[in-house]
């Protein structure tokens, strides 16, 4: 099987409209009915030469995405020289592309640390995890600690209680008060009837929790899109709450994200970052803080905010959480959504990790450039099981469903072995169909 063209070319409108998808409004309109395939049945459609892994093709792209990033960082070594031409306007619009490429190359450096981490980078298990923790340690991340919590998300995606990223909150943990048609202080324009009442009647408005002012709002996205990533890293932020407050921590051997197995690879992943961190130190005091600011920080920030966008938008939104009288490994795994994110560069780039994440998810160790052809496979499957609508896909602009699902998602219910997100109005992001017996 050949490796999978890349740099297949096409563009959506869909990527420069601030509209939703057809694909997610129609979803929006359709209830969701609970699928029951299960992996056998998938497991079957899927070709055995598709999980076959080749250190080749991995080493290949290892090798193309460090020359990408050094022949970004080269290129800038033009921008003083263009300055006379394009004045400093247009110098800082140079930088800019520098900033926003550079950063896109180093989140494609974390993805492949991703790949690596799954074990399906190359055919060697101690190659996979040397090119992992190159690579996530260069753009300071903790590769063993992140690799075990991401290990736990796998097992239990789209789990009320067993996920470990982008946790839904449920109207009791933000003590949040039930409107009713009794209420005196609904808003023109709000619904009633949404929010269940007869439940314990919590002190805060859902309203005053969650704005609708839409800078505020934006503040709090730009928030989360640049430090987002590292206070997940050290304070667990939206992980699960099972964890006591303030021990899980991916830098510390002692944290209660890990076992006592884990805390060499934790020892080891912190030794590298302190070494790179002295890099970057002893480079910054040679180059100057203006160049470590322009050079390697902005494109650092740059690629955390890819890393949250992608990782964000596939596990929130109009998609179903189950609790544990419902959740499967399958049911789980179809709950993520595939999206063209920054199309066709995004997929080069980003290495199909937002264009096929339901295959990632139901086969994480078949090698990424597969990953199209397992999509289709299961794309096939479900049309033929009668369960296609398990499958989730928007083409909606990343930005525009950015902002739509921080403003939208807000908390679930507390009761329900199937739930949506609700918003600050109490309408759920979409409607469950009774579940089959």
């Amino acid at each position: 099987m050949r490796a999978f063209n890349l740099f297949e070319l096409g563009i959506d409108k869909h990527w420069f409209s601030l509209s939703d998808s057809p694909e997610y409004l129609e979803r929006k309109r359709t209830p969701f009915v609970v699928p029951n395939i299960t992996i056998a049945e998938i497991r079957r459609a899927v070709p055995p030469e598709l999980f076959k892994k080749s250190t080749f093709w991995g080493l290949y792209y290892v090798a193309r995405a460090l020359i990408s990033a050094y022949v970004v960082y080269k290129l800038t070594l033009f921008i003083p020289l263009a300055a006379p031409y394009v004045g400093s306007v247009g110098v800082w619009v140079l930088w800019a592309t520098y900033w926003w490429t550079q950063g896109l190359v180093l989140a494609g450096w974390w993805c492949l640390s991703h790949e690596a981490g799954h074990g399906g980078l190359t055919n060697s298990k101690w190659l996979n995890h040397i090119l992992g923790f190159c690579l996530h340690t260069a753009i300071l991340a903790p590769y063993y600690g992140w690799r075990e919590s991401h290990r736990k998300h796998h097992k239990a995606t789209m789990s009320v209680e067993r996920e470990e990223n982008f946790v839904p909150r449920t109207r009791s943990e933000y003590n949040l008060q039930s409107l009713t048609e009794e209420d005196e202080e609904l808003e023109d324009g709000e619904q009633v009837g949404y929010l269940p009442a007869g439940r314990k009647v919590g002190t805060i408005d859902p309203h005053e929790l969650f704005s609708d002012a839409p800078f505020y709002n934006l503040i709090r996205i730009v928030c989360m899109q640049s430090i987002g990533w590292q206070t997940y890293l050290f304070r667990n932020s939206m992980g699960n709450l099972k964890y006591p407050p303030g021990t899980a921590n991916h830098f510390l051997p002692s944290s209660s994200l890990f076992k006592p197995k884990h805390r060499n690879g934790i020892l080891i992943s912190d030794i590298g970052l302190i070494t790179m961190l002295f890099i970057l130190g002893q480079w910054t005091r040679h180059a100057g803080i203006a160049a470590f600011l322009k050079v390697y920080f902005v494109p650092y920030i740059l690629a955390n905010h890819h890393i949250v966008l992608l990782t964000y938008l596939h596990h929130c939104g109009d998609l179903p959480y189950y609790r544990r009288n419902a959740w499967t490994f399958v049911r789980g795994a179809l709950s993520t959504e595939d999206r063209p994110l920054y199309g066709w560069i995004g997929r080069a780039v980003l290495l199909n990790v937002s264009h096929d994440h339901v295959a990632h998810h139901l086969f994480s160790d078949i090698p990424f450039w597969n990953q199209p052809y397992v999509t289709e496979c299961i794309k096939k499957v479900l049309q033929e099981k009668g369960e296609f609508g398990a499958y989730n896909y928007d083409r909606t602009n990343s930005f525009r469903a950015l902002y739509r699902t921080f403003t939208q998602c807000c908390f679930i219910e507390d009761e329900g072995d199937v739930v949506f997100y609700k918003n600050r109005d109490g309408v759920p992001a979409r409607q469950l169909a009774p579940m089959k017996s």
